[in-house]
């Protein structure tokens, strides 16, 4: 009988499993990511799991970078002019206040 691999922690299930990558949040993602970059810093695993963790990083990486993506274009049109119509406007990432 096969044993069932607990879930790790940051309530994130393993790769290849229901409710991985494609389905997270952005909290979610990033937290998942920061363990897998402090078990592959810490040296400690073999070749073949750290491929695995690697691999499950960069997927957890696109879909952190598609939620960002999607909420800069709710951004963009949540923006309203100063006159009080609403518009578009690009997403300032360069976190400096319009004067």
């Amino acid at each position: 009988m096969k044993k069932e691999q607990p879930t790790p922690p940051g309530g994130i299930p393993p790769p290849g499993t229901a409710g991985a990558a494609g389905e997270i949040g952005f909290e979610a993602a990033m937290t998942r990511i920061e363990e897998i970059v402090e078990a592959l810093e810490g040296g400690d695993l073999p070749l073949d799991a750290s491929l695995k963790l690697f691999e499950e990083g960069i997927g957890l990486s696109r879909r952190a970078a598609e939620l960002l993506g999607q909420a800069e274009r709710r951004v963009e049109l949540l923006t309203k002019s100063a006159n009080g119509s609403l518009g578009t406007e690009p997403f300032d990432t360069s976190g400096a206040e319009a004067e």
